[in-house]
């Protein structure tokens, strides 16, 4: 098969800098039987062309972004027929995807990883939040073939809108991030937590702020590690400090996707703080580690809860402080919770996650 991938960025040409693991994950896999072409809207500020994990990236890069996109597709679709378009995120990479459908008829699945079915206008999240959001979101999904979401808590976020959506749920590449069994704590160590996460408002670090000054007022020792970029200009940072927390919690910015699994091995708890979530991948792949998820009732962690994650109220800080101290205090339960989240992650890895694709990819492709 010919296949193009459509992303907003997440495939830098150094492979670790700016890139989305789960569709490096996906391409790789792809590439080894089928050729495939990614269009990536603004991974770059200039068009350009590079080769990664056996297929071939091309960066839309300056305005306009969707057109530019389409040219592309449309100079490569003639130099090769393509016989499945995929596209992530529906505002830019879906439009430009529908586009090229109603122009060729090549079939669209439509992945929606994120916020395209939110609106939080209180933290200015979310692709429904305008007039305009709504109407490219709309354009993408009237012209997608299959609309497909990663977890069963997105698919209901569907429904409510009388989106019909297929679940398909990412898996993490075990050859790359290997497995570790769940390891029992030392009886009276302070409890390891770790968050991977942007700072930035849906991630809502407020929350789980919140839910560390709680703990610290009960006399619960831990220490936090917060990995991901700041996008807020300290603000958690002050945040962290006025709540007497900076000698517990510390933050470590961005680091590259390699270098977080020692955290996570660290750690004995991962916690989601999240006001909106697709899955999230650092839950999957703390899952693989051996690392248990307490964390807000969103994504995959609300389809795991209660047998394989802990799942709370949205910005609940003192729910997520009872969860998180419950397990501090009951190790069998932390170990059992590990155990079973451990197995579904392996069972639904990456190359479970990339036969689901490819038999989709091949069954629209024969239409």
């Amino acid at each position: 098969m010919k296949i193009a991938i459509l992303v907003p960025g997440g495939v830098d040409r150094s492979g670790t800098h700016r890139v989305i693991p789960a569709l490096l994950w996906l391409i790789e896999r792809l590439a080894e039987t089928d050729e495939v072409h990614v269009f990536a809207l603004q991974q770059e500020k200039l068009p350009a062309r590079w080769p990664l994990l056996g297929a071939q990236v091309h960066n839309a890069g300056a305005r306009p972004r969707r057109l530019r996109t389409l040219g592309q597709m449309l100079g490569e679709h003639r130099r090769g027929r393509f016989d499945v378009v995929h596209a992530f995120w529906a505002g830019g990479p879906g439009v430009a995807a529908a586009l090229f459908s109603r122009l060729t008829g090549v079939p669209v699945l439509l992945t929606l990883p994120g916020g395209d079915l939110s609106a939080m206008p209180d933290i200015g999240y979310g692709a429904r939040l305008t007039r305009r959001g709504r109407f490219w979101v709309n354009l993408a999904l009237r012209q997608a073939t299959r609309v497909i979401v990663p977890s069963e808590w997105m698919r209901s976020q569907a429904a409510t809108l009388e989106i019909n959506a297929t679940c398909i749920r990412y898996g993490v590449s075990l050859d790359q991030w290997p497995t570790r069994m769940p390891i029992r704590r030392v009886p009276g160590s302070p409890l390891r937590i770790v968050q991977v996460a942007n700072l930035n408002r849906v991630k809502d670090q407020e929350t789980l702020l919140g839910a560390m000054r709680i703990l610290a007022t009960r006399g619960v020792a831990f220490e936090v590690n917060v990995i991901g970029l700041d996008t807020l200009g300290g603000a958690v940072q002050r945040r962290c400090h006025d709540l007497g927390l900076t000698d517990r919690v510390r933050f470590h910015g961005f680091v590259e996707h390699a270098a977080v699994r020692p955290f996570i091995d660290r750690a004995d708890l991962m916690v989601v703080s999240s006001r909106h979530e697709g899955v999230p991948i650092a839950m999957l792949e703390a899952a693989v580690a051996g690392v248990p998820t307490v964390g807000t009732a969103v994504g995959q962690i609300a389809d795991w809860a209660p047998d394989a994650a802990i799942a709370v109220p949205i910005s609940d800080a003192e729910a997520l402080a009872d969860a998180i101290e419950r397990l501090a205090g009951d190790e069998d339960e932390r170990l059992r919770l590990a155990a079973n989240a451990q197995a579904f992650a392996i069972e639904h890895d990456a190359d479970a996650f990339v036969a689901e694709m490819r038999s989709l990819y091949s069954a629209f492709a024969r239409e």
